[in-house]
């Protein structure tokens, strides 16, 4: 294993199968039957309720398929429960002809999708569907080979292979007007924690990896404000896709383990506690940078070579501009009204140990009582 954060001009990067990436308003009208991988193709949809319910989307995908479409399960909730992950496997397993599938919507559709194939592949050797991804927050899913879900005591699980990596994804402004506001830029925030926690992760590598996910932070504190002013902007809304990309597209197949402590956070937070990921990182992410900053030398060199990119002026000390990078982060989700607390999430103080029991996956110790007091913190 390369250990590229000792030593950054060393490293291997390795790609997914990612074979094209569309990006602008109308893309997937322009470009969604060329991404089927064969003229005899039949695809199945993946979306929540809300998409097929409130908004005209899987609709005019369903209609664009026309006779290559083999059917739709739009009842994927947040987090991807399991037994909602059943009954699409199932429908899917109904019929052979099916050989793409396409997910629509945030990350728990492309979660399941994958997870799906995945399931498909376990059933029938040699069946990993052909995915399409359309992803209608930021929150990066569609980046990734593993598929998070929840299983029946509420807690998060995944599955993860290289062949679950979605094969087209179609960045599409359009389908992101349809968004809620606040889910758009707190999912924004869970780039921004990709992008952070890439910077310290020790199989990251520099290049690509590294370079990009400073590139990204940069473009997310840009455009953010410029969102929040103008949610109508479709050049800003696919500034912001592209920016997600970038925060982890880049990680591909060589990244062993869990980003960071802010993703073990999230996931301790998330399904247990039913707080979308996109808000667990704009409760946790600031403050994770901060004690990282002051907990290890290395990660704080790492992390001070944010600043620039996030309109920071370095001071020549790591400590102090890494802690200046987690306060900046604090200021943009106050300033984009999604601060919040554990307390308004109906999170009682009780759960503390078990929270970062989960996180750190400790009983006690140095660590265990440094994220304890960032957990009580967050109250």
């Amino acid at each position: 294993m390369t250990e590229s954060s000792q030593r950054p001009l060393s490293g291997l990067w390795k790609p997914t199968h990612l074979q094209r990436l569309y990006y602008g308003s109308e893309s997937v009208k322009k470009h969604l039957l060329e991404c089927l991988p064969s003229e005899s193709s039949k695809a199945f949809i993946i979306t929540g309720s809300s998409l097929a319910s409130k908004t005209g989307l899987i609709k005019q995908v369903e209609e664009q398929l026309g006779s290559k479409h083999a059917g739709t399960f739009s009842k994927i909730g947040q987090h991807a429960p399991v037994k909602q992950l059943d009954e699409a496997t199932e429908l899917v397993l109904q019929d052979e002809s099916i050989d793409t599938i396409i997910s629509i919507g945030g990350g728990s559709p492309i979660d399941s999708a994958k997870a799906i194939s995945y399931r498909l592949n376990e059933r029938k050797k040699g069946k990993f569907l052909h995915h399409i991804a359309i992803p209608t927050t930021l929150s990066a899913a569609e980046c990734t080979l593993g598929a998070g879900y929840t299983n029946e005591d509420g807690m998060k699980t995944g599955v993860a292979h290289p062949e679950l990596a979605p094969h087209v994804i179609l960045y599409d402004s359009k389908f992101a007007l349809e968004t809620p506001q606040w889910l758009w830029m707190s999912t924004a925030l869970r780039a921004m924690d990709h992008a952070m926690e890439s910077m310290y992760h020790p199989t990251t590598t520099e290049m690509p990896c590294r370079w990009q996910v400073m590139f990204a932070a940069g473009e997310l504190f840009q455009n953010l404000p410029k969102y929040k002013q103008d949610p109508k902007d479709e050049d800003v809304i696919t500034r912001l896709q592209l920016a997600a990309f970038a925060s982890l597209g880049f990680l591909a197949l060589n990244v062993k383990g869990g980003l960071g402590l802010s993703h073990a956070l999230g996931y301790a937070l998330g399904s247990p506690y039913q707080i979308p990921h996109g808000i667990t990182s704009c409760l946790t992410l600031g403050h994770v940078v901060k004690l990282k900053a002051e907990s290890s030398a290395e990660d704080a060199a790492q992390l001070a070579r944010m600043a620039p990119f996030i309109g920071l002026s370095k001071s020549g000390d790591d400590k102090t501009d890494a802690v200046a990078v987690g306060d900046a982060i604090l200021e943009l989700v106050k300033s984009l009204d999604l601060n919040t607390t554990l307390t308004e999430k109906g999170v009682g103080k009780d759960q503390v140990d078990v929270i970062v029991k989960t996180a750190t996956k400790q009983e006690s110790g140095p660590v265990f009582d440094k994220v304890k007091q960032l957990v009580q913190n967050l109250y």
